[in-house]
């Protein structure tokens, strides 16, 4: 079974996105192997300079880096990423399936971002919007948004 995972910086708090990424995570288990991996946003001041930013994402890089499987084809969202119909995420989780990686990592940095070279990493940069969601939608919207990847691949009705 392929093994998706997705590796999110920032603790959830409120009870609806909580129930929200467990009811997607229950879905995503029916198509693959799933893992969620929450991983702790450095504390910054309450306006960070940019020397604290970039000291806080180079923390924040190291713990990514232990965290993504090896071998895994990786996928940070960032802002200046290409813009993805759900087919196109769809075919492009099929082409990664079909040259024989058995797993996919997707990444959401922290409140400030990722490291540079941490986006170096990726064989993927995606953005979900030229518009700004508040960070921890970003988290639901991204796994609803894995989730009709795997449905349009299996031919299920929810995507329409």
């Amino acid at each position: 079974m392929f093994d998706l995972t997705l590796i999110a910086v920032g603790k959830l708090k409120e009870k609806f996105y909580l129930s929200a990424v467990e009811e997607y995570t229950k879905r995503l288990q029916g198509f693959c192997s799933f893992h969620l991996i929450e991983l702790p946003e450095t504390r910054l001041p309450e306006d960070p300079s940019p020397a604290q930013i970039a000291a806080g994402l180079s923390k924040e890089a190291e713990l990514i880096r232990a965290k993504i499987p090896k071998g895994s084809f990786f996928c940070v969202l960032t802002p200046e990423g290409r813009l993805l119909s759900s087919e196109q995420l769809a075919d492009t989780l099929k082409t990664v399936k079909l040259s024989g990686k058995s797993s996919a990592c997707f990444l959401i940095g922290s409140s400030f971002g990722m490291a540079p070279e941490i986006k170096q990493l990726a064989d993927l940069k995606l953005s979900m919007s030229p518009m700004t969601f508040p960070h921890h939608l970003a988290r639901v919207m991204v796994l609803e948004q894995l989730y009709r990847a795997e449905t349009i691949q299996a031919g299920t009705k929810y995507h329409k």
